[in-house]
């Protein structure tokens, strides 16, 4: 499969594919029931499973009994599409219809069992969840390094297939930056990924100290960006060379020095600075210094 094709096929998403393979049989039915007729079978209602791929939408209990009712007195009219598994089948179109059938009190239900490739599960999933938003961040965020790796396509072209922005892809993807701890934590919803971000740029160690923190002191976000910070800032005086200390100090001497010598001059710890305003002045700080020699 070429880079555009699998282009086309990873942004659809399962949904849309399951939805499109359901749609497809129940218009055949509708369309032709005699001359696929074979094609349906009547499966145990406990060998179905829902499907994992797809969200779970409301469904209004009333409606459920009245068409449970309906079920009792004339039959299932229309079977429901499900997809072979190992042990048993997967739900594609017709939930309604199963759980009626369940109190309704049948123990089978007509199907028409569909063919997809389960080899494209996973890749699909992948798509579908990121589009329903179900995954945490930390999940998130390896979907789209998978999903990047497997298909060769830079965080501009995934943007456009998932409709998020390059620089959210970006962000997210930089969680992964993280220590295994910090990242366990994001997952489990201790911290949110605002906090995460601020801690992409510290020492492992760090990153552990701050989480704990944050959890600790329940920080917000921006206390956790100036806590950072500090620390960052801390660091940087800690690594910065420190001048060597000589234990001589001419603060003492400040008057005496500008009494005697006759430019203007500032007096700093250990050291005289000397200003000269032309380099007549210079010269004539040479010459005080050749005089007697």
């Amino acid at each position: 499969m070429g880079k555009k094709e699998k282009n086309r096929s990873l942004g659809r998403g399962l949904g849309a594919i399951l939805g499109e393979v359901a749609e497809a049989y129940e218009n055949e039915l509708e369309a032709g029931k005699e001359e696929v007729g074979e094609r349906i079978v009547e499966i145990p209602l406990d060998d179905i499973v829902p499907n994992p791929y797809q969200p779970r939408t409301h469904f209004d209990e009333n409606a459920i009994a009245e068409l449970a009712e309906s079920i009792k007195r004339h039959g299932l009219l229309q079977p429901v599409v499900v997809i072979e598994r190992d042990e048993g089948y997967m739900l594609i179109a017709g939930e309604r219809r199963v759980r009626a059938s369940r109190e309704a009190g049948l123990e089978t239900i007509r199907a028409v069992v569909a063919e997809i490739e389960e080899s494209r599960f996973r890749e699909l999933a992948l798509i579908e969840n990121i589009q329903r938003e179900a995954l945490n961040p930390v999940e998130l965020a390896h979907s789209y390094k998978e999903l990047i790796e497997e298909y060769g396509i830079t965080q501009e072209e995934l943007a456009g297939i998932v409709h998020k922005s390059r620089s959210q892809i970006a962000n997210t993807m930089r969680l992964l930056q993280l220590s295994d701890y910090v990242q366990q934590k994001v997952a489990a919803g201790a911290i949110s990924q605002g906090h995460a971000k601020s801690l992409v740029t510290l020492p492992e160690r760090d990153q552990k100290i701050v989480c704990d923190t944050i959890i600790g002191q329940k920080l917000n976000v921006r206390q956790t960006e100036e806590l950072v910070a500090g620390m960052k800032k801390g660091e940087r005086k800690e690594n910065r060379p420190r001048r060597k200390e000589t234990g001589f100090d001419l603060t003492p001497y400040r008057n005496l020095i500008e009494e005697n010598v006759p430019f203007r001059i500032k007096v700093k710890e250990n050291r005289v600075e000397v200003h000269f305003e032309n380099e007549e002045e210079l010269k004539r700080f040479i010459q005080s210094f050749t005089r007697n020699r």
